[in-house]
């Protein structure tokens, strides 16, 4: 556990409660998006330590020790393998998001993405259907950890964050970041219980992120230092945000 506590302080976020990972069943990765305005895909994007950004965010996600999901629709990105052979006990498991289709009507090379919810909804059906199976290690976590390829937060450093909190919202199923400004709702905890409210919504087909969320969250406040490695769309902002990269 050692090893754990000394990475969750990794960016000088230091905060007082435990590291308790008995809560956490997993990290979804959400690596599908369109990023038009990027020019390319974010999980692609490379770091100035010549690291793939995918590649970072699975190799902070690993010291959790649990199950690392990548949603990265249908596009098949994939890991270093050095980051898979580190970390046996965390198995890196491509899912396809919840109701996916063909649509033929698409053109060629256009990406077609229903959004993050139905990421999100894969992976709570993919941790629950693991505590099921009896696959998972510790069956009585209840969270799912999701991270978006828009930001340089480590895996690490966002569960301290937000666990947090886990026992100050106990009423509360969705515990994500904000700012002054703004709700981070793809850098948050959500908790596997949700599974058939989100999936029923979906088959609404709402798709909407903030209108399903708002009479579930907790939000919690951020730094600037923060603010700073996050929300980045374009080559500038990505620029900008490994500029503000702890050294």
């Amino acid at each position: 556990m050692s090893d754990i506590q000394s990475s969750l302080t990794g960016n000088g976020i230091v905060t007082d409660c435990s590291n308790n990972l008995d809560g956490l069943a997993g990290v979804v990765i959400l690596a599908g998006g369109a990023s038009r305005r990027m020019g390319t895909a974010k999980a692609m994007l490379t770091l100035p330590s010549g690291e793939q950004l995918l590649d970072y965010h699975v190799r902070h996600a690993s010291k959790l020790q649990v199950p690392i999901l990548i949603a990265d629709n249908g596009r098949d990105f994939q890991a270093g393998l050095d980051v898979h052979s580190e970390k046996p006990n965390a198995p890196v498991i491509h899912i396809a998001d919840y109701g996916t289709d063909v649509d033929s009507n698409e053109h060629d090379g256009q990406i077609k993405t229903g959004g993050a919810l139905v990421a999100i909804e894969s992976a709570l059906q993919t941790l629950n259907g693991l505590n099921d199976s009896g696959v998972s290690k510790n069956v009585q976590a209840s969270w799912l950890l999701v991270i978006s390829c828009d930001s340089l937060i480590p895996a690490t450093d966002l569960w301290q964050k937000l666990q947090c909190e886990m026992s100050h919202a106990a009423d509360k199923k969705v515990i994500c970041l904000k700012d002054d400004s703004h709700l981070y709702p793809l850098l948050g905890l959500y908790q596997l219980s949700i599974e058939p409210d989100l999936k029923a919504y979906i088959d609404s087909r709402q798709r909407r992120v903030m209108q399903f969320i708002q009479p579930l969250v907790q939000a919690v406040s951020f730094s600037k230092e923060w603010q700073n490695l996050t929300n980045f769309n374009t080559p500038e902002d990505f620029k900008q945000a490994c500029a503000a990269l702890p050294k």
